[in-house]
């Protein structure tokens, strides 16, 4: 079994780093807020008193931060590559900017280390389930040595190709999914207004040409899919804040790359009002509320 270093113990790091605990790693932790530590802790997640001191004699080094400019600070400053061994693995899972996550590559490379960036795909709950998806970009030999460590996490790895590889499959899966999200809500809302029940356009859609994950898995309303947010007073699986956060990533992209993308701007600028309504902290199916013209109840 290895020696990890988890930088990171928000609501995804914590539970990723006890999975890795439960399949018989030795996990080191580092975050800055001590009820993050603590938490983790009660899953056997060992607290490291730095970034360094997490990383040193680690096989593997995994970060989950909010924003590439913490991922670049922490390979810069905080001393983690040089505290780890030449060869350590370092997995970055944040989800960021492609720009960064190259960086983050360079920076890597350059103090002789082997990196990868594996943003997920499954929210909270999949990585409480260890069911998350991986979008993995580096190198074989990376990705290779990371595989074992990254399947202790989730149910399905997907190297994507080299540097910044897994930020371009990030980024483009959630733009498609913000977009769904906004389509079958606002054919669940013309519905409500054409008297047709959620749960006989569920029945129809869901086994038709309209079917996607959105309505499947994730349905926005309330009844047809029991596990979804719509049921539990829309509590964030993916909050709507983090689906603005990439959509603007999106377009980020989309404008350095010379891509037309008018979808995903109109639906980067539907979350943002959604936002702005003071929902961010709600699930991001909750904008079926935004789109009809009502507040969360």
């Amino acid at each position: 079994m290895a020696r990890i270093g988890f930088i990171g113990l928000g609501n995804m790091g914590t539970p990723m780093a006890g999975n890795l605990v439960k399949k018989g790693h030795e996990v080191h932790g580092c975050d800055l807020v001590k009820a993050n530590l603590d938490a983790a802790a009660a899953r056997g997640v060992k607290a490291a008193a730095s970034a360094a001191e997490a990383a040193k004699g680690a096989d593997v080094v995994v970060t989950m931060l909010p924003a590439g400019k913490d991922t670049i600070a922490v390979y810069d400053k905080a001393g983690v590559l040089q505290a780890a061994a030449k060869g350590t693995v370092f997995i970055d899972s944040s989800t960021i900017d492609v720009a960064s996550a190259r960086r983050a590559h360079e920076l890597a490379k350059g103090a002789g280390m082997l990196s990868l960036d594996a943003p997920v795909s499954g929210g909270v709950g999949g990585a409480e389930a260890a069911s998350l998806t991986f979008m993995v970009g580096g190198a074989k030999e990376a990705f290779d040595k990371a595989k074992p460590v990254l399947e202790a996490m989730g149910k399905k790895v997907v190297h994507c190709g080299d540097a910044g590889a897994g930020q371009a499959a990030k980024i483009c899966n959630n733009m498609i999914l913000g977009i769904s999200m906004i389509g079958v809500c606002e054919a669940f809302v013309l519905a409500e207004k054409l008297g047709l029940s959620h749960q006989a356009l569920f029945d129809v859609a869901s086994t038709s040409s309209g079917q996607c994950w959105s309505i499947t898995s994730y349905c926005p309303v309330p009844g047809p899919v029991p596990t979804s947010p719509a049921n539990n007073s829309y509590k964030a699986g993916f909050a709507s804040a983090l689906m603005l956060k990439d959509l603007k990533l999106a377009q980020e992209a989309a404008a350095a790359a010379g891509a037309t993308t008018p979808m995903g701007a109109a639906a980067a600028q539907l979350y943002g009002l959604h936002n702005a309504w003071g929902e961010g902290g709600t699930d991001f199916s909750g904008i079926i509320h935004l789109i009809r013209g009502k507040g969360a109840k």
